[in-house]
């Protein structure tokens, strides 16, 4: 390619680029920004499912708790009498004050890590609801382009809370029909 064939081409694309930047320009973008942490700790649809999994999760916390107070009960039982069991039944009771609390914290381990596989499996449902509410809400109203997680923006561009109202509108109605 020759020296004016390479300078030609290079204004041809020049002139092609802010052809396109100029129709760009002209065509008003709708940019809207949401944040997600403020929809997912307000929308309906959040505090429902979290008292279903305080439902889900009240037996066995009950049940905790009741072993808790036993356990409790143990060593307030041994604190006081040690002094005058005897040395079978002091060992004894250490041994089962020892395995209760062990028991006590397995059995509470395991409910923190039911329940936080169920809280993030639900968290992860409710995002998902939540990207496709914000989707529906964005074509309905004509936006080009919804982002998340920004940086900073204006509260022009800010429709957290005009997202939310459609969420909860959708959620009353749908809770309505039920």
């Amino acid at each position: 390619m020759t020296r004016k064939q390479r300078v030609a081409t290079r204004v041809a694309l020049l002139a092609t680029a802010f052809a396109a930047v100029t129709a760009f320009a002209q065509a008003p973008l709708r940019i809207g920004v949401v944040n997600v942490g403020i929809l997912l700790e307000q929308a309906p649809q959040t505090q429902e499912a979290m008292a279903a999994l305080e439902a889900e999760f009240a037996p066995r916390q009950r049940d905790l708790v009741a072993l808790q107070t036993a356990l409790q009960e143990k060593q307030e039982t041994y604190q006081r009498d040690s002094s005058v069991m005897g040395e079978e039944e002091r060992v004894s009771l250490e041994r089962q004050i020892r395995d209760e609390q062990r028991d006590l914290q397995r059995e509470n381990n395991e409910l923190n890590e039911d329940f936080n596989l169920r809280r993030n499996e639900e968290l992860g449902n409710l995002q998902a609801s939540l990207l496709q509410a914000v989707q529906a809400y964005a074509r309905q109203t004509g936006f080009d382009l919804v982002v998340a997680d920004v940086l900073y923006y204006s509260t022009a561009v800010d429709i957290t809370q005009d997202v939310l109202e459609s969420i909860q509108a959708g959620f009353q109605q749908s809770s309505s029909e039920e």
